[in-house]
């Protein structure tokens, strides 16, 4: 029997909880005193409303008829599955579905009202949400009845601009890809919600394999979206939004507001006899190896929305109250000032696809291009009045300092390399040259070597006295999808890719870096990590999942052979090798020795590399041009504060004519 929603919401026959229909369901609501206001200071210090709790949860009936009620918990304990929202002065008339991004959200101060908990709950939490940082006043609450949220039932009509036709069947490969991918799609309350990170029957331990990871699930999504297939991409999208900012701490500290959970799991809890309830149960980092808070979750969650848009039509999502808030505490939460200098995100290691210590903490290049990226998709995505306007700013001049300075300081080649080889040091200037205290020594002896004429990269990390030289995969791919570099660059990269084929595709495409470390730097880099081993996993091993985004950037750069030559290569492999999550050795000819099989995203990167090919204007929907407004914006103001004017038209310098 399929499991039945009890919400809690306001009156209306008929209306949907953030999208999701509950057959038969009766809301109703519980008053709120008139003298109970909603509070928040700099401190975060929230009222608590202990009597009328408010539940979002799933109760399954093993003997009876499913059917939907309102419920309140005064003074008992409750596990809670989501988070409710009540949300004033809003306009509660959003279209259903459209095809721009024209605004029809008002976007005036508002309030929303969630349980919190999980799997371990804690009395309702009012929270005050306002306009971008102007958070702290007072308003007063007031519902809106007769809402009219867009649900799942409409996206039967819904004309979606990226259903596939290629006119031909599918390959026994494709079928059987197709097959796995929906035996790995969990539920939750009778709806999809995404797909589990890895569903080999034969795995005792899954660990936390069986869970459905925001990371993981965007090739599964994007292939879902491709086929035509929305529902289960928005049901994701708008429950992972209902999992942001809960209070998960590490030694009695929490992460900032706007995190979200790298992943989540539906687990089940008996009521009674013949009853039982789903929940979502939430790891925002405290039960990760390291105990390492995603960094990269919220900013693929923001790119999976806009993909989302693109591909159906259906803006009216993005165009949500409880969406557009979830957008700006990501990025809050992502532009809010430190002690930082730079205008890169400083992370730990850990904190993205690379999730152990491989030497990456501080500023990795794989979330400089995904920040960028979700950059770009924000400023498409805010509906921008009086009250957002400074966010938008705020992005636009972060977008500018960034791409000056990953295109300046991360761009390596063979001339760049001779520069740096003569770099002085110990330069105390704002004239000088060498701007980070490198020092020529650090330059490997196998770069010289390695890299082509015509080819160069980013490199992974830039920190003072510091240049990480490795190759990263996937934040150089990104950086082309997301014109991060610029057109120069970025064919230079696809230049090195095909030059140096045999090193980062081998037998099985693609290597996450390059080279691996090895001997005494593996030791004292990765602590000896026994898992990261040379030529494994995160060290130099190869990925099958890292196939969407070379064909996306092969596809922008119009070189769709070299993806067409990748995927052909593991078209071979893959459905033998029972889709394995890994590949080990300097070539990727043996199964990695602790790889997952039938891990989805292996999967789902086959899927969706293999419909972005078959249709290109499809493809064109996911990758970002250049801006070239970008590169008028200047936001160093140096030359407001007397000092040397900020060096902008090297940037143009770089753009090809």
């Amino acid at each position: 029997m399929k499991p039945y929603c009890r919400i809690l919401l306001r009156r209306c026959r008929n209306s949907d909880f953030f999208g999701f229909r509950s057959p038969n369901c009766h809301h109703s609501f519980t008053p709120v005193p008139s003298n109970f206001r909603l509070n928040s200071d700099n401190n975060r210090k929230f009222n608590s409303f202990p009597h009328g709790l408010l539940g979002f949860r799933c109760v399954i009936d093993r003997t009876q008829k499913p059917n939907c009620a309102s419920t309140f918990g005064c003074g008992q304990s409750r596990v809670f599955s989501s988070r409710v929202y009540v949300i004033a002065d809003v306009s509660s008339n959003f279209r259903n579905y459209s095809t721009s991004v024209e605004t029809r959200v008002n976007e005036n101060n508002f309030e929303r009202v969630y349980v919190q908990g999980g799997m371990n709950v804690k009395p309702l939490v009012v929270e005050r949400i306002d306009k971008d940082e102007n958070i702290g006043r007072d308003v007063e609450s007031r519902l809106e009845d007769n809402s009219e949220n867009v649900n799942n039932e409409n996206l039967e009509g819904l004309n979606p601009v990226g259903v596939l036709s290629t006119g031909k069947g599918e390959s026994d490969v494709e079928t059987e890809a197709w097959k796995l991918l929906r035996n790995a799609v969990v539920t939750y309350c009778g709806s999809p919600i995404g797909t589990m990170a890895a569903n080999d029957p034969a795995d005792k331990q899954p660990l936390n394999y069986d869970q459905v990871f925001i990371r993981d699930f965007l090739p599964s999504g994007l292939a879902f979206l491709l086929k035509g297939e929305a529902e289960i991409v928005r049901n994701f999208l708008l429950h992972t939004l209902q999992l942001q900012s809960w209070e998960k701490t590490v030694d009695c500290y929490s992460p900032g507001q706007g995190l979200m959970p790298a992943s989540f799991k539906v687990r089940t809890v008996p009521l009674d006899e013949n009853k039982f309830e789903e929940v979502l149960d939430p790891d925002f980092g405290e039960s990760a190896i390291g105990r390492v808070a995603p960094v990269d979750s919220g900013l693929w969650w923001i790119i999976l929305l806009s993909a989302y848009g693109k591909l159906t039509g259906d803006y009216a999502l993005q165009e949500r109250m409880d969406v557009q808030t979830g957008i700006k505490l990501i990025l809050n939460l992502c532009l809010s000032d430190g002690f930082d200098m730079f205008p890169s995100l400083l992370v730990t290691d850990g904190s993205c696809m690379i999730d152990r210590r491989m030497g990456i903490h501080g500023h990795p290049l794989e979330i400089q291009a995904l920040f960028y990226s979700a950059l770009r998709c924000s400023r498409e995505m805010l509906s921008v009045d009086d009250g957002s306007k400074n966010l938008v700013r705020a992005i636009n001049n972060r977008l500018s300092a960034l791409s000056f300075h990953i295109r300046e300081y991360y761009w390596v080649d063979m001339k760049k390399i001779n520069e740096i080889y003569r770099y002085k040091t110990e330069e105390y200037s704002t004239d000088a040259t060498n701007k980070f205290n490198i020092y020529p020594e650090q330059i490997p002896h196998w770069l010289v070597d390695w890299i082509p004429e015509k080819g160069g990269y980013l490199i992974g990390n830039l920190q003072p006295a510091h240049m990480d030289f490795r190759f990263f995969t996937l934040g150089n791919l990104w950086s082309i999808v997301s014109s991060l570099g610029t057109p120069k660059q970025n064919e230079a990269i696809l230049n090195l890719i095909e030059a140096k084929w045999d090193d980062l595709m081998g037998h099985m495409p693609l290597k996450i870096c390059y080279p691996a470390l090895e001997y005494e730097e593996w030791r004292i880099i990765t602590g000896s990590d026994p898992k990261n081993t040379p030529w494994s996993y995160h060290n130099g091993g190869s990925w099958p999942t890292l196939l969407w985004q070379f064909t996306l950037a092969c596809m922008k750069m119009g070189r769709p052979e070299l993806a067409r030559k990748a995927l052909d290569m593991a078209e071979k492999r893959l459905p033998v090798d029972s889709w394995p999550e890994y590949y080990d050795t300097r070539n990727g000819k043996f199964i990695g020795k602790q790889a997952r099989l039938n891990q989805t995203w292996s999967i789902a990167g086959f899927l969706t590399s293999k419909m972005l090919l078959e249709n290109p204007e499809m493809a064109s929907l996911l990758f970002w041009e250049e801006d070239y407004e970008l590169l008028e914006v200047c936001v160093c103001a140096l030359s407001n504060s007397g000092r040397k004017k900020c060096s902008r038209g090297a940037a143009k310098s770089q753009i090809l004519i």
